[in-house]
Formats: C-alpha cells, structure tokens, sequence
C-alpha cells in the first residue's frame, strides 16, 4: 500500500449558513488525493458528507467516493473515470462525456482541480469547460459549464451556468481556496509540521 503524503488541511466556514468543512490534501506516488468531512444544516436536518477525489499526477479526476448521512439515511456516489467516459455507481453517464473535472455543489476544494490541471498564466481564461458537478443532499450528476480566468497571482474569476453565477476564488501556493467570494472562508491555512 502507498504511503500517502500529508500536503495541507484546514477548515473552510460557510459564511451564508451553518456549515463547516474540515479537509486534507494529500499525495503519493501518481496521485493527488482530496479528502474532506462537511457538516451542515440541510432539507433534511443535519447533515455529514464525507468524501475522496483521487486524481493523477496532472490533476485529472480519475474516481471520488461520496457518502452523505441526513435525516432520510445514508447514500453513497462512487465515480469513475475510464477512457475520458464517466461511471455513476458503476453505469456509464453519457451526459458527462468530455468532462474535465468532478466539482461539488457543496465544497470549494474541487476548485483546486481545475486550477491545478490548466495552470492559466495571469491573464489568462480556460475558455469552456464542462464539470461533472454532484448536487447534494441528492448526491446525483450532472453537467455544469464553467469557466475560469486567472486574475492573478493568486486570485481568479469562476463562472458557470453559462455566466449566471460568477465569484472571485483567492487561493493559497496550493491552489486551494482560501476565500471563495460570499460563500467559503478557510479558517485554517496552513499545516504545521
């Protein structure tokens, strides 16, 4: 078994309701790893997420585990990607073909995703791109166009639903957010060893 290397964690607040997250960056040998714990107030009561994006090397998505406990019980999402097709619980989402990246309706960390793998100089944009984005409590997929623009150094313009939602994403050396504008703030940046 790999040794997985801790990179960072931290805790993201959501800043428009009760909501925290608690989350790890971690590498080993050809894989980036996220991994992360959200507990919220939702639809049905309280609410845990708990979940682990494994990707390459270049940041491309290769599978993510999501389990949500509430009010109405468990679920589980398992995605796989093989061959640029994606799997939802082991059936082929035809919808999601050409997806670049998974992205959660409930977690800034998967911006790092897009932001890690396209490596935009300042100045620059993405251009389109699709997101397999995973709506919670539901924990289905779905397509979402996106876009990003790199402002700067360390801070970028997001948009998606073709322009109807825009905010300004600030990150760390990471590439994880460290404020995503109205709705996200980490509370703790860096990890001490």
């Amino acid at each position: 078994m790999a040794v997985r290397n801790l990179i960072q964690t931290g805790l993201w607040r959501w800043m428009k309701g009760i909501g925290l997250e608690r989350f790890e960056l971690l590498h080993n040998s050809g894989e980036w790893i996220l991994k992360g714990t959200i507990l919220t107030l939702a639809e049905r009561g309280a609410s845990e997420a708990t979940y682990e994006v494994n990707c390459d090397d270049s940041w491309n998505t290769r599978r993510a585990r999501i389990s949500l406990r509430d009010g109405s019980g468990k679920r589980v999402l398992e995605v796989a990607v093989e061959g640029g097709l994606w799997y939802e619980n082991g059936r082929l989402v035809e919808s999601l073909t050409g997806c670049a990246d998974i992205d959660f309706e409930w977690s800034p960390s998967t911006n790092t995703l897009p932001i890690r793998r396209l490596s935009l100089a300042i100045g620059k944009s993405s251009g389109p791109v699709i997101a397999a984005w995973v709506r919670f409590p539901s924990l289905t997929l779905e397509p979402l166009p996106q876009e990003y623009l790199r402002i700067s150094d360390r801070l970028y313009r997001y948009m998606s639903r073709r322009d109807d939602f825009v905010a300004e994403l600030t990150i760390d050396e990471e590439g994880l957010v460290l404020e995503y504008e109205g709705l996200w703030r980490r509370e703790i940046t860096k990890l001490e060893v």
